[in-house]
């Protein structure tokens, strides 16, 4: 089964358009066709970006609300230990999160929409690639079997 990490945006894009590309891998996962990789340093990003006051006003959710989305994912996702640390994205540190977390759960795909990591293309094997490009790798069986 293949193996992917979703960068936070990619949650919260899910989230706010449950008609979207983000959303469908979510899908995806939910059905046991991809197995998605998470870490706590994810999940901790994705619960700071959607309190955002801003986001907030868009989702409408509360905090308790929001909590229980993130739990949804202990379920369908493989939390990784979060020990490794790599100095791959020198423009923004932050995003090593995504490359560690990656490395640790043996993943085939980085999915993002984030210019740093979209800029590496791959890393040690991992293929870093938008949304669209994921799914169409998944709709021609590249990868999915």
């Amino acid at each position: 089964m293949i193996r992917a990490v979703l960068d936070a945006n990619q949650f919260v894009s899910a989230l706010l358009k449950p008609v979207s590309h983000p959303a469908r891998i979510l899908d995806l996962a939910e059905e046991g066709k991809v197995e998605l990789l998470v870490s706590n340093g994810i999940l901790s990003e994705i619960r700071r970006v959607l309190l955002y006051p801003k986001l907030v006003k868009v989702h409408g959710l509360s905090a308790k609300q929001i909590d229980a989305f993130l739990e949804s994912f202990w379920k369908i996702a493989t939390v990784t230990p979060g020990k490794l640390r790599v100095q791959a994205v020198e423009k923004d540190p932050t995003d090593n999160k995504y490359i560690e977390c990656a490395l640790e759960g043996e993943a085939d795909y980085i999915v993002s929409g984030d210019r740093h990591l979209l800029d590496l293309k791959t890393f040690q094997g991992i293929k870093i690639v938008n949304p669209a490009a994921f799914l169409r790798n998944v709709d021609e069986g590249q990868a999915l079997e």
